[in-house]
């Protein structure tokens, strides 16, 4: 094998544990693999035969590149809210409801709600950097502080607000699969049936639904962010043609629903419950993401 050979079979160890923190900073799966890619590119061109821990040096390598990336997003935005990027879902992690391979497990063990990776777009780059290195990957201070160019101090500082963001926007969701089921399973059933009790008796009063259909769709499938028990409900009704479509799945970890005819998925819905009602619906309809989407065979 050639140097080259090495490290690349070397640099595969650690490409999961790469695409997870590069996912978690940027929260699309395509721009992960950009990020991946462009830290292999990174170690191929760099001189490591003196680096001892070869995963944390990757580690902060593709975190710097994430900050990057999310800086110049920042940067093409003329106001701090684009016209329609407060509707923005992040890209989700899809598998099948009944997981029993030992990879599957792991992948659905190491999955990101997207209730939370809403909260993360919402944050500062340079905190969403140290809140994701810091408190999910456990990767110190002192190695985060060079990237986002603070004191250690300062970057838990960064860390520390980004902490208490999320802690305050992110519900405590049921952990149980088995009673995410029932509720879901209650919630599609009445918008199948068009039964609009049915719906109110599962949503909770303040209950949120943000729909991501992207820029090109108009009309009542646009973009949306829609508030309360009622209006949510309304909207189920308004698409309820569609619910005979709609199969369980797990996405982002927990229980929701893929949206299409048996093969083919055209709207991806992440569902948040709580205390048995369901506290947040993030749907997923741009037609050119969903496509780029991973959906297992089985999901």
């Amino acid at each position: 094998m050639t140097d080259t050979d090495v490290l690349a079979a070397r640099f595969e160890e650690h490409r999961t544990h790469l695409k997870a923190v590069a996912y978690r900073m940027l929260g699309s799966l395509t721009e992960a693999d950009d990020a991946v890619q462009e830290t292999w590119l990174k170690l191929s061109r760099s001189d490591v035969s003196e680096v001892r821990n070869l995963g944390g040096w990757l580690t902060t390598v593709i975190g710097r590149v994430c900050l990057d990336l999310l800086r110049s997003r920042t940067a093409r935005r003329e106001q701090p809210m684009d016209e329609g990027y407060d509707t923005f879902v992040p890209d989700p992690v899809i598998r099948p409801l009944s997981v029993t391979d030992p990879e599957e497990e792991v992948l659905q063990a190491d999955a990101v709600g997207l209730a939370l990776l809403v909260v993360l777009e919402t944050l500062d780059p340079a905190e969403r950097l140290a809140f994701v290195l810091h408190d999910m990957f456990a990767v110190p201070f002192d190695d985060i502080a060079p990237i986002v160019e603070r004191s250690t101090a300062a970057t838990r500082q960064l860390a520390s607000r980004a902490r208490r963001r999320v802690q305050g926007a992110t519900p405590s969701a049921e952990p149980d699969l088995g009673r995410q089921r029932e509720v879901v399973s209650a919630f599609l059933a009445a918008a199948r049936a068009g039964d609009f009790e049915a719906l109110l008796a599962v949503l909770h009063p303040d209950v949120v639904l943000r729909a991501d259909a992207g820029a090109l769709v108009r009309g009542a499938a646009a973009s949306k962010v829609v508030h309360g028990a009622k209006t949510v409900a309304e909207q189920a009704m308004f698409f309820r043609q569609f619910a005979p479509a709609g199969r369980l799945a797990l996405v982002g970890g927990a229980v929701g629903i893929l949206n299409g005819p048996e093969g083919e998925v055209r709207s991806v819905m992440g569902i948040t419950v709580v205390d048995g009602r369901i506290v947040a619906l993030h749907i997923l309809a741009d037609p050119e993401r969903v496509a780029a989407l991973d959906v297992p065979e089985g999901a």
